[in-house]
């Protein structure tokens, strides 16, 4: 294993996640110094620390051993597309390929005329959504907060609140969700 590569390969996986060494090191459970010595080639890590690094980043550990290459490109035909129905009638397909790793999906749901998609738990601090109303009416709950949006109506909300979404309206309603979940942070040992 080249140390230099891997090193910098984990640099640049921490600053494509805006991260300063010390909150990596806080997320994968190891030193700063020791993080620093790995990232800069003059340490080889062992494996659990590679997988703490790994886990911190939210990779799993063969992409830190792997060169960056082709995989940073993923493309998701159309075809490939995961579409999947839902009880009460309504619709979802998930457009984002799947990247290890990377904690994004984007999707697209049509809820039938006075369709009740139901709550979504909480996810953890840090969490994103943005959502796009494409046609017809959405009611979006945040906790005990109602917002009904329109046609052309978009919102940002931090996702580590329990929301839901229905359509209150006569007509179909379709939407996109942009999601960035964050996963909770393990406890030291």
């Amino acid at each position: 294993m080249n140390l230099e590569a891997l090193g910098k390969h984990i640099q640049e996986l921490r600053h494509e996640r805006a991260m300063t060494l010390q909150q990596l090191a806080d997320a994968a459970d190891v030193s700063v110094s020791m993080l620093s010595s790995v990232e800069h080639g003059h340490k080889a890590p062992t494996i659990v620390v590679l997988a703490r690094i790994a886990d911190g980043l939210g990779v799993p550990v063969g992409e830190l051993v792997t060169p960056p290459g082709d995989h940073r490109v993923v493309v998701r035909r159309a075809a490939d597309q995961e579409h999947i129905d839902e009880p009460g009638g309504w619709h979802r397909t998930v457009l984002t390929p799947v990247v290890p790793g990377v904690n994004f999906e984007w999707i697209r749901t049509t809820l039938p005329p006075r369709c009740d998609a139901g709550r979504f738990p909480a996810y953890a601090a840090g969490s994103h959504e943005y959502v796009a109303v494409e046609s017809g009416t959405l009611r979006l709950t945040l906790g005990d907060r109602e917002l009904d949006l329109a046609a052309g109506d978009s919102v940002y909300f931090a996702a580590d609140v329990e929301h839901a979404y229905a359509n209150p309206g006569t007509v179909a309603c379709t939407y996109y969700v942009a999601a960035l979940i964050m996963r909770p942070r393990r406890a030291r040992r």
